[in-house]
């Protein structure tokens, strides 16, 4: 069947809307902060924007404070990405199968992310208090010290690690248990027939076919946790001692409270560099032959 001229052309009529959004609201931010990233900003009488080419990048890779949030954004997303998918995968190991009540446990834990971020960074950070917040209260029940989580410089990264863990599982564990259900029962039950243990077929058949879905989740886990910002807006400034201070906020804080446009958004534009370097790696080796 040979398609006429409009009804090939239909098809893009319905997708325009979308990439109308993506080129107004995704393509030309980026193209305009790329382009302000060569610029700085004067004041004074003759005040505008004026050229510097690379100047900006030359200051932020010697700039102590941007190559300390280099490396805590480096810390973070090592941890935390790990950390998510393998948290998801469990649960969504564990909520796989129908039963009584599964429809139960996968909403529990899935409503995480029903809550914003501002307001989980807001609860996290009462229940962190470390006087009479909950976790500190449970500790103590257990006969173990209170703790300085949110105000310590050895600890705030880690309680933010948590706490985005917590709200982002339930999210990843939906695509996780979509990919379950996509395994063929068919390749189980030949497993079974020739003696495979349950260990043996997650080895050899769940994890070879929950390839994709991984690579999914773990591309779009990484780019939600490199422009994350908000906790450490939230609860702890960048502090205590910069020891949560990334690097999408340390653009922020460039362009909105210095004024220094032209630095925050060459900030922007090396975790951009960044993400698509994650990114290709990841493509690199989760990729599949077909």
């Amino acid at each position: 069947m040979v398609l006429s001229k409009k009804d090939r052309i239909t098809p893009y009529y319905f997708i325009f809307p979308a990439l109308l959004g993506m080129v107004l609201f995704r393509i030309l931010p980026i193209i305009y902060s790329m382009l302000e990233s060569f610029q700085t900003t004067t004041f004074g009488a003759a005040g505008g924007k004026k050229w510097v080419w690379f100047e900006n990048y030359s200051y932020i890779f010697t700039d102590p404070v941007f190559l300390g949030a280099l490396k805590t954004t480096a810390i973070f997303t090592l941890i935390v990405n790990p950390l998510q998918i393998a948290w998801a995968f469990g649960l969504a190991l564990l909520v796989n199968k129908p039963g009584k009540g599964i429809d139960f446990f996968r909403t529990l834990f899935f409503m995480p992310i029903t809550i914003s971020l501002a307001i989980t960074s807001v609860i996290w950070g009462i229940m962190f208090a470390p006087n009479n917040g909950l976790v500190n209260a449970l500790l103590r029940l257990a006969s173990i010290p209170a703790q300085p989580f949110l105000t310590s410089a050895d600890q705030a990264l880690g309680a933010i690690i948590f706490l985005a863990s917590w709200r982002g599982v339930g999210y990843w564990m939906i695509f996780l248990i979509a990919g379950l259900q996509n395994i063929p029962l068919s390749l189980y039950e030949s497993a079974w027939m020739d003696g495979a243990r349950s260990w043996q077929s997650f080895w050899s058949i769940t994890l070879p076919m929950m390839k994709k879905s991984f690579l999914f989740v773990l591309v779009a886990d990484t780019t939600a946790n490199f422009l994350m910002f908000i906790p450490m807006y939230t609860l702890t400034r960048g502090g205590p001692s910069n020891s949560t201070n990334i690097i999408m906020y340390e653009a922020f804080k460039n362009v909105f409270i210095y004024g220094d446009r032209g630095v925050g958004n060459a900030m922007v534009m090396v975790m951009l560099l960044l993400i698509f370097s994650v990114i290709s790696i990841q493509f690199f080796f989760l990729r599949s032959k077909d």
